[in-house]
């Protein structure tokens, strides 16, 4: 999907709120409502009214005990495809939101993000063993590849009539032994992830497989490789805007450059690497009831399609523009699965405003590559472990127990003396 085929004429709340991490908890809320019109139900579920279901989770989960609360952060200063978005974030790391909303707010001064996205195309495998002539059962499928479509939308005629459903199928011979042959049928999964609906079909195509085959059927399931499923994000930042204090921002460029280099030629690093671009992806994928472990499965498997483990992102310099873009598999939806079954998901849709699954991918992509940007920059100047232990100190002093009208001035001179300890905590507020 390109900017042209967006309407971007439409009328939604800037992602641009000035000083919002300096305002107190209740002037956020009330920003937020606002801006987004939230009732004050909507409101208490974001302050954790009733624990946002117990018995909700009880019914998620089997041996259900309780539920896990994460921080929810807004990813602001957001633009793509000349969209603004408010982006929700679940996520404990200290400063994963402040990073993204930062580098979010140095990319938008240089137009925003271009993003795209494919179709909603998952792929269902069945696996068929025993076969005694694979070459002739690969033909047989072929040649029977509209019966086994038409079976597979069987299953599932209501999203076939909303466009989607079981488009085309592919036949892999594998090279092992004994020799295995596998079908998959690639489904237009719409605005679901799609793993249920592409589960079932493959169970549903399966007997028939067996008959084409005359092998025996075994695995029947979803591949999290979604590589017919991608979301792509790009930018151009003008070098100039990424100055930090006693770094020139040609300088950060260049950094971030041999940063990439250094990801580029060791798996090592492009572990470390792609993990940054994953703390943004992963916590939009939380906010917003998606299988955020599907998604790590599909972009580290992505990341090493060449036969060697490799960055999601690419960087370069050119006529004094830092360049950068993401490509990886993005298995989301914003319907169906876990997507509406908590309420407090219903509240964070009103923020974020992401209609369809290809508009969400798109979102989360610009994530991504923001994300990837902040650890860059910080690894190209001051060092990575300034800006993130300077937002560690706060959990320091929680986890001290300190008491939370002491928590900002005791992280702050946990800070200064550049110790984050829980005995210097301690210490520190007795002292006060």
């Amino acid at each position: 999907m390109s900017v042209e085929a967006l309407d971007i004429g439409d009328e939604r709340p800037s992602s641009r709120i000035p000083g919002f991490y300096q305002l107190a908890l209740t002037r956020r809320h009330k920003e937020l409502a606002d801006r987004f019109d939230l009732t004050n139900e909507e409101l208490s579920l974001l302050r954790g009214a009733g624990v946002d279901g117990v018995a909700i989770a009880d019914k998620m989960v089997e041996n259900c005990v309780g539920v896990l609360c994460l921080p929810i952060g807004l990813g602001l200063n957001f633009r793509v495809n000349g969209r603004d978005y408010v982006v929700p974030m679940a996520v404990e790391e200290p400063s994963v939101v402040a990073a993204a909303s930062n580098m979010a707010k140095v990319i938008r001064a240089s137009g925003g993000f271009v993003a795209e996205a494919n179709e909603s195309l998952m792929i269902a495998q069945v696996q068929v063993l025993s076969i005694e002539d694979p070459y002739g059962a690969r033909a047989a499928i072929e040649r029977a590849a509209d019966r086994i479509l038409a079976t597979a939308n069987q299953r599932h005629p209501s999203m076939v009539a909303r466009g989607g459903g079981a488009r085309s199928l592919e036949v892999r011979l594998l090279d092992s032994e004994p020799e295995m042959l596998v079908v998959h049928l690639l489904v237009d999964c719409r605005d679901a992830m799609g793993a249920n609906i592409v589960n079932d079909m493959a169970e549903g195509v399966a007997p028939l497989i067996e008959v084409i085959t005359g092998g025996r059927v075994r695995l029947r399931i979803l591949s999290n490789l979604a590589d017919r499923r991608l979301a792509r994000a790009r930018c151009a930042i003008r070098e100039e805007l990424l100055e930090r204090p006693g770094h020139e921002g040609a300088a950060v460029a260049e950094g971030v450059i041999e940063a990439y280099r250094f990801a580029a030629v060791d798996p090592y690093r492009a572990a470390t690497h792609n993990k940054g671009v994953m703390n943004g992806i992963d916590a939009v994928g939380i906010a917003t009831g998606n299988d955020w472990r599907g998604l790590e499965a599909g972009a580290h498997a992505y990341a090493a399609r060449n036969g060697r483990y490799e960055p999601l992102t690419r960087w370069w310099r050119k006529n004094g523009l830092l360049h950068g873009e993401i490509e990886l598999p993005m298995a989301v939806g914003t319907i169906g699965g876990s997507t509406q079954v908590q309420p407090i998901l219903g509240v964070l849709r009103k923020l974020l405003r992401a209609e369809t699954a290809q508009e969400l991918g798109m979102v989360m992509a610009a994530v991504g590559l923001a994300q990837n940007l902040g650890a860059l920059c910080a690894l190209a100047s001051e060092g990575i472990q300034r800006g993130h232990m300077s937002l560690h100190a706060r959990s320091v002093a929680l986890a001290a127990g300190v008491a939370e009208d002491q928590v900002d001035e005791v992280a702050a001179k946990l800070v200064r003396l550049n110790e984050y300890s829980a005995a210097a905590a301690r210490r520190v507020a007795a002292a006060e």
